[in-house]
């Protein structure tokens, strides 16, 4: 019953085009009163409660360090040392675009801020080389969901911190699926070549080579040492976050020189917005969680899904086809922090490792953001890449497919994900 009434509540004010925000305060009201519990008060607490975490203020951190990059030339350098290394290759910016991908994702931790910072460089470069504009644009939307699967990865501390898991392991178990992700859509890429007839190459002089190199080593060492520095135990992934951003701000403003002080009013504007936006969704969603555990949500889940906690494999299929059904319709943050609560006791109870499910759950749900109608990224391209959703939807079926295809093989074997993280972690 409750789980019934929460749903429908859902999707029903969701349907009015009520930000998730709120639609979330309605949703904790509505299960209040299915408890029989009136306190007002008390969702106001919640929310306060699930806002007062120290793993979440990496978030603002992440997202400001992201908006330093953006506008102080790290990303530019970023790809010019991607389209260094792959250029000479016949097709290369196509595999620039998913080095430069991987490497901006150690920096940002969001597919939206890749898309974003990437796109408005890669897509003119690509257009301007014969590239179809729509595949150009779909292939830079494919390569930026890796961005919260490779560390840091803000969908990761939202789901560490709603489910208690250790963060800085989250992160790790993103790492090698996230590479492998970037190197299967090269695969597809090296066939849209030969099929599309792309001959371009780029080539450099050694002056030109030296000065890339140079120019790029600040950008290219940072994912390094935030990575390193957060499985080594030199930091946690909120000090992570604040290193980030004293970095990004030392090379950008110091070394590239391309920062002004009358620039920090937007970046900091900026990022408080998106940051606002965030946390706004993670307090709502924890009013929510509340009642969700108040009126015994994941134990009827468990009943619902009890017949399948013999069979891991069929339940993980099921769950799989339930978050991606999720992601076309909502957004990536609050379909974590509402129905990571409420699946977690059913894969515990089906002796699936929370770890390996949390990768599963992010990858899923990070492939929703490039799904229409509600794909957030899809939108980013489209503005980015001046082409209307109708034609960047069809020209992403291809990259989406390989996408669901890595999600469903990661699923069937979990050694995959498991055995590198268990070799990164040492245990």
């Amino acid at each position: 019953m409750a789980l019934t009434a929460f749903l429908v509540s859902l999707f029903g004010f969701m349907s009015f085009g009520i930000p998730i925000a709120i639609v979330l305060v309605i949703c904790s009201m509505v299960l209040m009163m299915l408890v029989g519990s009136i306190d007002l008060l008390a969702i106001a607490q919640a929310m306060v409660a699930g806002t007062n975490s120290f793993p979440l203020m990496a978030i603002p951190f992440f997202m400001l360090a992201g908006e330093i990059m953006a506008q102080g030339g790290l990303s530019s350098r970023i790809v010019n040392a991607a389209n260094l290394a792959v250029g000479r290759v016949k097709g290369g910016l196509g595999y620039a675009t998913i080095l430069a991908s991987i490497v901006f994702a150690g920096l940002s931790g969001s597919a939206v801020a890749d898309a974003a910072a990437l796109g408005g460089i890669l897509i003119p470069m690509m257009v301007k080389n014969g590239y179809k504009a729509d595949r150009s644009t779909a292939f830079v939307c494919a390569g930026a969901v890796i961005a919260p699967i490779i560390p840091p990865s803000i969908p990761m501390i939202v789901l560490g911190t709603s489910t208690n898991l250790s963060v800085t392991r989250l992160f790790m178990s993103g790492l090698v699926p996230g590479i492998l992700l970037g190197l299967v859509l090269m695969l597809v890429w090296f066939f849209i070549v030969k099929k599309d007839g792309y001959n371009d190459t780029m080539t450099f002089t050694k002056e030109e080579r030296n000065s890339i190199l140079k120019d790029s080593i600040p950008a290219l060492v940072m994912p390094i040492l935030i990575v390193g520095g957060i499985r080594f135990g030199i930091f946690t992934p909120t000090e992570a976050g604040a290193f980030a951003v004293v970095y990004a701000l030392i090379v950008c403003k110091f070394v590239y020189k391309e920062l002004n002080i009358s620039d920090f009013g937007n970046i900091f504007s900026t990022a408080a917005k998106s940051t606002a936006t965030v946390m706004l969704i993670v307090a709502a969603a924890n009013a929510v969680g509340f009642y969700i555990t108040m009126a015994q949500v994941p134990a009827q889940m468990v009943s619902w899904l009890s017949p399948l906690i013999s069979k891991p494999v069929i339940l993980l299929l099921v769950i799989n086809i339930f978050l991606f059904i999720l992601g076309m319709v909502m957004d990536l943050t609050p379909n974590i922090l509402i129905f990571a609560p409420v699946l977690f006791p059913v894969i515990q109870q089906a002796g699936i490792d929370p770890y390996f499910f949390a990768l599963i759950m992010c990858l899923n749900l990070c492939i929703g953001l490039i799904t229409p109608p509600v794909g957030t990224v899809l939108y980013v391209g489209c503005g980015v890449g001046k082409i209307d959703i109708l034609q960047l939807s069809k020209a992403i079926i291809p990259f989406l497919i390989v996408e669901i295809a890595i999600l469903l093989l990661s699923s069937f074997f979990p050694s995959l994900v498991m055995v590198p993280l268990n070799l990164i972690m040492g245990s």
